[in-house]
């Protein structure tokens, strides 16, 4: 494996940890009416490489996943996070 396979790997994996929790996190605070995570953060935080992490929470968490208008901005950082995996297999 090379350096920047590993570092692919840790990116990607990281970025979903943080996704995944953030979600978490902004459920468990919409539960007790505290102050909520954006949801331009969220989506971000799926474009920059936490889009899978981002899909398990949102369905394990059942968080924003009756929200048509947030599901398909969450849709649509799937290009820049599709446009990473690419870049990062096509320069290996």
């Amino acid at each position: 494996m090379k350096i920047s396979d590993s570092f692919a790997l840790t990116w990607f994996t990281a970025w979903s940890a943080i996704a995944f929790l953030t979600f978490g996190y902004d459920k468990w605070r919409a539960s007790r009416s505290g102050n909520r995570v954006p949801e331009s953060v969220l989506v971000l935080l799926g474009a920059v490489g936490g889009w899978p992490g981002g899909l398990l929470g949102m369905n394990l968490f059942r968080h924003k996943t009756a929200k048509w208008t947030f599901k398909f901005k969450y849709a649509l950082a799937l290009i820049p996070f599709a446009a990473e995996i690419w870049a990062c297999l096509h320069w290996r």
